[in-house]
């Protein structure tokens, strides 16, 4: 039953409930929820607030709809993040690097919003990408989609010297990104760095990844270093810790 004096709303509980259902197998995929009707009595909620829990599991992806016959479990679905070949220019020519490349491994519809600013670097920007504080970056920020669910945010900054009267100040970078256009800008990209750590999230980022309390997200900052050796991109992203698997490859010798 619904514990009142929680502090957490209904429908978040009962979407809790039928989640550990899910999670736990008593529910597996291909099967039907309970009717409205028996949800109402089980949980001593509203319909209402049984509707409000259904939206939420759909919006995770749990469970999908079907008109007149009723909701279902969804197979489960995770992004694999996959290292190989991600960043390369093959791949970018192509237009499947990064995220577009891990939607066609793993079949789903990537969508991406996307907000453009500039702002001086703060001291850890300027550190990073090795510019006096205070110098104007242009920032690009990300939500990422599969199929809808937001799974990703990401921020990059890089100095705006190198970025001034380019795409990569436009939402649509064009073809193979920012990265294609830094190299046209001429920095030919030589490596990147990555560091990946976990953590909870901010309310803030709690609430776009859409994630339920207790939810931990990866923190991935990867650097983008030119030919000669300059860092021309710092990109913060966090990853839904329940919804990305991230794999690497490396060679043996």
């Amino acid at each position: 039953m619904i514990d009142r004096a929680s502090g957490l709303p209904a429908y978040r509980q009962v979407a809790g409930a039928l989640r550990e259902k899910i999670n736990t197998g008593e529910y597996n995929p291909g099967d039907k929820l309970p009717s409205e009707r028996i949800l109402v009595e089980t949980y001593g909620v509203s319909r209402i607030t049984i509707r409000e829990a259904v939206g939420l599991l759909r919006s995770e992806g749990l469970v999908s709809s079907e008109h007149g016959k009723g909701v279902f479990i969804r197979p489960p679905h995770r992004v694999e993040r996959l290292s190989r070949s991600r960043l390369s220019r093959a791949a970018r020519a192509e237009n499947k690097g990064a995220f577009l490349g891990d939607a066609e491994a793993n079949k789903f519809t990537p969508s991406v919003s996307v907000k453009i600013t500039f702002e001086p670097a703060d001291t850890d920007t300027a550190t990073t990408l090795g510019i006096d504080e205070g110098v104007e970056v242009t920032v690009r920020e990300r939500v990422m989609r599969a199929n809808g669910l937001p799974v990703q945010l990401a921020t990059s900054r890089l100095p705006r010297e190198i970025t001034r009267d380019t795409l990569i100040e436009q939402v649509d970078t064009g073809k193979g990104g920012s990265y294609a256009r830094l190299e046209e800008a001429g920095y030919p990209l030589d490596h990147f760095v990555e560091t990946v750590s976990t953590r909870m999230p901010t309310p803030e980022e709690a609430s776009m990844l859409q994630l339920d309390n207790g939810t931990p997200i990866f923190a991935v900052r990867r650097i983008a270093y030119s030919a000669e050796g300059r860092a021309v991109e710092m990109n913060d992203m966090r990853l839904s810790g329940d919804k990305y698997e991230l794999a690497y490859e490396f060679p043996a010798g």
